[in-house]
């Protein structure tokens, strides 16, 4: 692929942006990326990037780095690994980590994803115990379309609980 400034070289940099939904990707060589001001010999990772540690840092020349005091991992070390040390180390860089892990999460707490297969019914919905007690009542009255629908409504859930069970088995020809 060729370099989308000159023309004329090999695109050895290749720079992706998205904002809002909105992907932008730009090909360059060397030399054009160098003049466009991107730094192409010293490599930045990820951690680098988002830590804002690709720009020269203020710091006070005579203060102590920041360490962690349970696994002594240092800002600098985290840097070259992208990895924390121990759990105690998200309180000591917690200040650093706070944008960044709100930045990867959209918000301050990890939710996390359920797996469709693993979803569960709505925290509204009754129980087992509750839909027995209202086939029960449902029986009594001689209400036999309502108590159907609920024993029905009972066996998926039932069904739902044991994973694995296959429903060839479940009939009556044991």
């Amino acid at each position: 692929m060729l370099c989308e400034l000159c023309q004329d070289n090999e695109a050895a940099v290749h720079l992706t942006q998205v904002i809002e939904g909105d992907v932008k990707k730009l090909h360059l060589c060397h030399q054009c990326a160098a003049q466009s001001g991107f730094n192409v010999d010293s490599a930045l990772s990820l951690t680098d990037v988002l830590f804002g540690m690709g720009a020269p840092q203020a710091t006070d020349a005579g203060a102590p780095e920041k360490t962690c005091r349970s696994c002594h991992m240092r800002r600098a070390d985290f840097r070259n690994t992208s990895r924390l040390g121990c759990p105690a180390c998200y309180e000591t860089f917690a200040e650093e980590l706070n944008p960044l892990l709100t930045g990867m999460h959209h918000g301050p707490t990890h939710t996390g994803k359920i797996p469709q297969s693993a979803a569960q019914a709505p925290a509204d919905a009754p129980s087992v115990a509750e839909l027995q007690k209202q086939l029960k009542e449902a029986v009594s009255k001689e209400h036999y379309e309502e108590a159907a629908r609920l024993r029905d409504v009972i066996r998926k859930l039932r069904a739902s609980d044991k994973p694995g069970r296959n429903r060839a088995n479940t009939g009556g020809d044991r």
